[in-house]
Order: C-alpha cells, then sequence, then structure tokens
C-alpha cells in the first residue's frame, strides 16, 4: 500500500486503491478495442487504447474508475480512449456509484487523432458535469509522471475533487510545448525546479487549484479518495459562484507576479525557496494560513 503512486501503472494504480478483489473491467485487453487510426498511420497500438475502465470499491464503497496509462502516448487521449472514459461516466449518471474516480495522467490529445481526441475530451468534460449534476461526485487524482495537461487538465478542472502529489503536475499546455512554443527564454522545459513551481502540486494546491496534496503513496491516495467520497458534492451555485470570486481574485492579486515564488511571498511565505525541501506533512501544517482558497 505505501508503493509509489508515481512510479505505478494504470492497472498497478487500480490494483492498490481499491479493495481487494473487488475491480471487474469493462472491455478488458482481451477484448482487443484498438484505435481505428494509429494502424492506418503504422503507429503502435495498446489493445486497451491507453485506459482502463471498471468499477470496484474503495473502503466497501462501489465506485466506477478510469485509470489513464502514461506508458502508452503518454496517456494521450484518442477516439476510443476518450469513448472508454465517457462511456464509464455515462453509466455513473445511470447506475448512481458512491463516486467516479479518475486516475488521470494525459499529456493531452493524440496529435495523431486530433479532430477525434478533442471531440472526446470535450465529451469527457460533458460527462462529468452530467455525472455531478445527477448527484455523484467526481474525484480526479494527479500523481504520474506524465502529469496532466491539455485536454485532460481542463477536463479535471471540472471535477467535483482534485487530489495530488508534489511529484503531480495539472496545467493547459506542457512545459515542452510552452517551450516549443514561446521559446526556451520564456519556459525551460529541463528546469525541473522552474517546471514543479508553476504547475506542480504544491503550487497548484496553494493556488487553490486542488483540494487535497498527498505524499506519493498508495495509501495516502486512498485515504484521500475515501475522505472525498465521504464529502460527497456541493453542486451549488454558491459554491460555483466561490469559484468564480477566487479566480478573479487571482488576477488582482498575482497579475504581477513573474514567478512561483512571487505568488508564495504574497500569500505570506516568509522563505518560499524553502518549501521545495519541506515534506508533505510539513508542507500542510505550514499552509495553514497560506493558501488562496
Amino acid at each position: 500500500m505505501n508503493h509509489s503512486y508515481y512510479e505505478s501503472s494504470a492497472r498497478a494504480r487500480i490494483a492498490g486503491l481499491l479493495d481487494a478483489g473487488s475491480f471487474d473491467e469493462w472491455l478488458p485487453a482481451a477484448e482487443r478495442l484498438t484505435s481505428p487510426h494509429l494502424a492506418t498511420l503504422e503507429q503502435p497500438a495498446a489493445f486497451d487504447d491507453g485506459v482502463v475502465i471498471g468499477r470496484g470499491s474503495i473502503a466497501g464503497k462501489q465506485i466506477f474508475i478510469a485509470a489513464q496509462e502514461g506508458g502508452f502516448m503518454g496517456g494521450a487521449v484518442g477516439e476510443v480512449h476518450g469513448a472508454k472514459i465517457v462511456g464509464m461516466l455515462e453509466r455513473a449518471v445511470r447506475d448512481r456509484p458512491a463516486a467516479a474516480l479518475l486516475l488521470v495522467e494525459s499529456g493531452g490529445v493524440r496529435l495523431q487523432e486530433a479532430n477525434a481526441g478533442l471531440i472526446a475530451v470535450s465529451e469527457v468534460m460533458r460527462a462529468i458535469l452530467a455525472v455531478r449534476a445527477a448527484g455523484v461526485p467526481v474525484i480526479v487524482a494527479i500523481g504520474g509522471q506524465y502529469g496532466c495537461f491539455g485536454g485532460m487538465g481542463i477536463a479535471s478542472r471540472c471535477a467535483t475533487t482534485i487530489i495530488i502529489s508534489e511529484e503531480g503536475r495539472l496545467g493547459l499546455s506542457g512545459p515542452e510545448v510552452i517551450e516549443t512554443v514561446r521559446g526556451v527564454e520564456e519556459y525551460d522545459s529541463r528546469d525541473r525546479a522552474l517546471v514543479w513551481r508553476t504547475v506542480g502540486g504544491k503550487h497548484r494546491y496553494l493556488l487553490g487549484e486542488c483540494d487535497t496534496i498527498v505524499a506519493d503513496s498508495m495509501e495516502a491516495f486512498r485515504q484521500a479518495i475515501t475522505a472525498s467520497i465521504a464529502k460527497g458534492d456541493d453542486w451549488s451555485l454558491a459554491a460555483l459562484e466561490r469559484e468564480h470570486r477566487l479566480l478573479a481574485d487571482r488576477v488582482q492579486r498575482f497579475g504581477d507576479c513573474q514567478d512561483g515564488r512571487d505568488i508564495w511571498r504574497k500569500l505570506g511565505w516568509p522563505d518560499p525557496d524553502a518549501i521545495a525541501m519541506l515534506d508533505n506533512d510539513e508542507f500542510m501544517a505550514a499552509a495553514q494560513g497560506h493558501r488562496a482558497k
């Protein structure tokens, strides 16, 4: 249970998070449901198209789950990949489990299936909102090697709860994409400290974009998911208005900041450079009162 979430595959994460023996996979690899486009482009395929879906239980509560496999095309979304996630979410609207859980690890949309992938991501976002409207919380966990970027970064922000580890990253464009478009002077994707203080878990938590930050272990993620299921979902106009106020306040407070450390100073951290050296428990204790949300 204390195995690294970051280093695990999609199937290992499912096995580590769910109650033993409870997982029932839908459209397993034996079904050979692969992308109809990759072979035409002479690209390798995966028999599960890089995402595992099904149902199981956590602490005795039935949940529906989708886990993206970063080891296949960086978890990028294509037509079949996206349709599997959407199908799981639509079934959640029908069957009303305790929660729908998304283990997100994705660089965005597959360039090889660009239009189909973009449509798929928009359908995922619509399905997430439909699940929440049906009274089922949607929980996102982020902590894989490829982070959560592109369309899945937007989709994740539609969820009820985002759980992230320090090693997790969340954003719209990935560091390599920004560097390619704007140049290394604007954003050096090889500067790991820069990357983590702009899209890393601690920074996203301090900005209020993630609800919980946990240590990199299966048990820590499992406990946070269990707590999120018990908390439920505040699907109300007041909650949406709070989010809008947070975004408006961010522009006013941090619009002139050039670096994550500038934001942390404005949040009241006396020594922003020390944040990276804090373990999760130390960080959480120190973050009280120094968070945008």
